[in-house]
């Protein structure tokens, strides 16, 4: 068991343990089952909701009413958070409803029926080809829970996976595409079988110290495919429901059918009901060397760090603070030369004050985010939480924004404060505004699930120009009244000429080795986001995400004072935008590996899904950018602060 889940299953026991009042958080309460209808402290009746279907093979997920299924007559659709809204779920009733302990077989749901030469009935079945062409995936949910689909994988290992296909295709020279490979009776060549029946399984467990009632751990389902005999009344018989490409003209019958058994398993608690999901998600012990490697880096950059810090600048300091003591202190060298010009503020320092305080936004937003994640209120039986506490987190933490970006841009020597706090306020959540809207029409336009409606763009708009903005201004308004920041060290009139550098001490060489170090520390972990993001898999990690988060943070920090140092004994003082640039250049390796992922590791197809991948790529490339640039800056500035305060200048 990883930590992550070990977190979440502690929190989870906590919300679950008998004695006293139970707490538990949001959308975590158990529900009691059983098969009394007259009791009311129990349910009899268990719901099945339907959430969006989705693709590896497309960013494009769509709802389960855009295809032409069984809907429920009527039930209450459940309303979905804000982090929800975001990631395109749309959960609705489905009309398929159990009875509590009652064993259904071949259960009629509906039977669609297509005539090929009307249009619009042709459309629809084009559009059910196209989808499991496409391997489209049904994502069920019982009480909270994914309806899993579980099948054996290589060495022995048994792989639970959250959905299971519409259907599959067998191609024009009978190569079985995904899901046909499980039954040998889909023979037909250029076929479409549709996956038309579920055999489902609920297993529940009694609950202990209470009344006798049920509680649900696990809903499993197997797809298959039938013809049926009569589709009018389905017997679960006959070959599977086959969908010829070649077929013109003529009456398609799809009936829709279900069984469901129950099964009582008292071993699984409902606090651990998720855990067969996780555990069957392999790549746990590829964490554990992901994060032994990062330490490696962590451990010989600290090293690194501590023997400049402990002993080269240990003598630097005694030798310098010694010679001034002495009357024949001639000739200044090394750091100490550039005393007069290490606080000269920077060129575009109404830039960087604006980047530092978006980057301190960001950065406290995903330490709180993780911090909770780590404590499980972020868990993924919690549907959207961590894009919505993200989001919250984000808008409120507009005054430490304004409050850094006023500060640095007042002892930068700024005096446009005004373009100051708006740009702090509009600049980078501007620019991720528009990518995010640009997207959004394009979902617009493809009809997708994903694309944000209308009335939640302008909540969210109204949560930055309400909050978000307000907020910025006070920052900046206390950031202004603030005295500058002191330097331990005079600025003289005249800047100094910088000497001819090396290859090795140029800007541009720095910048890209000092990003290297930080993205080896993370690209491992980086594969996992990006599996969650776009290959629909669980992300449940985030004890060890945090853990790396920890690192980058230290990471980053150590690789731009080993790079500041270096450049100051070069006599090169422009610090400031370098040591931002050195760390924030990890995003652009971010940017060249999730290139390298669309092509190595998606099978995504079409002009619409390639520009949705790139558009938001850039948007966590701008937000990373940011964020490991601002550490970067805060511990140059720091290491600055500290070196130059502790030797006697004249």
């Amino acid at each position: 068991m990883t930590g992550a889940q070990l977190l979440l299953a502690v929190a989870l026991l906590v919300a679950n343990s008998p004695s006293g009042p139970a707490f538990y958080l949001p959308g975590l309460a158990p529900v009691n089952f059983c098969d009394d209808p007259d009791k009311s402290d129990c349910k009899p009746v268990i719901e099945l909701f339907v959430n969006r279907l989705d693709s590896v093979e497309s960013v494009l997920p769509y709802e389960y009413t855009a295809f032409d299924f069984c809907e429920a007559s009527e039930g209450k659709r459940p309303s979905e958070n804000l982090g929800q809204v975001l990631f395109g779920e749309r959960i609705e009733p489905s009309p398929y409803k159990f009875t509590f302990k009652k064993t259904e077989t071949c259960k009629h749901v509906c039977t669609k029926e297509y005539d090929l030469k009307n249009p619009d009935h042709k459309q629809k079945l084009d559009f059910l080809k196209k989808s499991m062409l496409l391997n489209y995936q049904h994502h069920w949910i019982v009480d909270n829970m994914p309806v899993t689909w579980c099948y054996d994988v290589e060495d022995n290992q048994r792989f639970c996976n959250p959905g299971f296909p519409i259907g599959c295709y067998l191609t024009e020279d009978g190569h079985p595409k995904d899901a046909c490979v499980i039954n040998s009776e889909f023979h037909e060549h250029d076929t479409f079988y549709i996956f038309n029946h579920v055999d489902i399984k609920i297993v529940y467990h009694m609950v202990e110290n209470e009344a006798p009632s049920a509680r649900l751990v696990a809903a499993k389902l197997e797809p298959k495919s039938y013809k049926h005999t009569n589709p009018d009344s389905p017997d679960c018989t006959g070959p599977p429901m086959d969908l010829s490409n070649k077929l013109a003209s003529g009456n398609v019958k799809i009936p829709y059918t279900y069984s469901v058994t129950f099964e009582k398993n008292d071993e699984i608690r409902w606090a651990s009901r998720w855990d067969y999901i996780l555990e069957s998600m392999p790549h746990t012990h590829i964490q554990w060397f992901s994060i032994m490697n990062s330490l490696v880096i962590v451990l010989f950059l600290s090293g690194m760090v501590a023997m400049i810090m402990l002993r080269t600048l240990h003598k630097d300091i005694a030798r310098y603070n010694q010679m001034d003591s002495t009357e024949d202190a001639q000739e200044e060298f090394g750091w100490k030369l550039v005393h007069g010009d290490i606080f000269r503020p920077p060129r575009k320092g109404m830039l960087l004050s604006v980047f530092l305080g978006s980057g301190t936004q960001i950065l406290i937003m995903t330490f709180v985010t993780l911090f909770f994640a780590c404590l499980g209120f972020l868990s993924p039986a919690n549907r959207g939480a961590l894009m919505t506490c993200a989001v919250v987190l984000w808008v409120l933490l507009g005054t430490p924004a304004g409050y850094v970006a006023a500060r640095f841009y007042k002892s930068f020597g700024g005096e446009k404060w005004k373009t100051n706090v708006l740009l702090t306020a509009f600049l980078c959540p501007g620019i991720v505004f528009a990518d995010f809207f640009i997207m959004n029409l394009i979902l617009w336009g493809e009809h997708s699930s994903a694309a944000i409606p209308f009335g939640t763009l302008v909540a969210v708009l109204a949560l930055w120009f309400c909050i978000s903005v307000p907020l910025t201004f006070i920052g900046a308004y206390f950031g202004f009244k603030k005295n500058a920041i002191e330097h331990p060290v005079r600025t003289n009139q005249i800047p100094r000429q910088i000497p001819e550098q090396s290859f090795y001490t140029q800007p541009l060489p720095g910048i890209i080795m000092g990003g290297i170090l930080p993205f080896g520390c993370i690209f491992i972990q980086l594969f996992f986001i990006l599996n969650s993001i776009w290959s629909h898999q669980m992300y449940y990690m985030f004890g060890f995400l945090f853990l790396v988060f920890i690192i980058l943070v230290i990471t980053c920090s150590e690789a731009t004072i080993l790079l500041c140092y270096f450049h100051l004994c070069a006599e090169d003082y422009h610090w400031q935008w370098r040591s931002f640039l050195t760390s924030g250049f990890t995003a652009v390796y971010f940017l060249i590996y999730a290139v390298h992922y669309f092509f190595s590791k998606l099978q995504i197809t079409g002009t619409a899904s390639t520009i949705l991948y790139f558009g938001y790529t850039m948007i966590m490339v701008l937000i990373f950018f940011l964020f490991t640039g601002t550490i970067g800056f805060f511990a140059c500035f720091w290491f600055v602060t500290k070196i130059y305060s502790v030797v006697k200048v004249d």
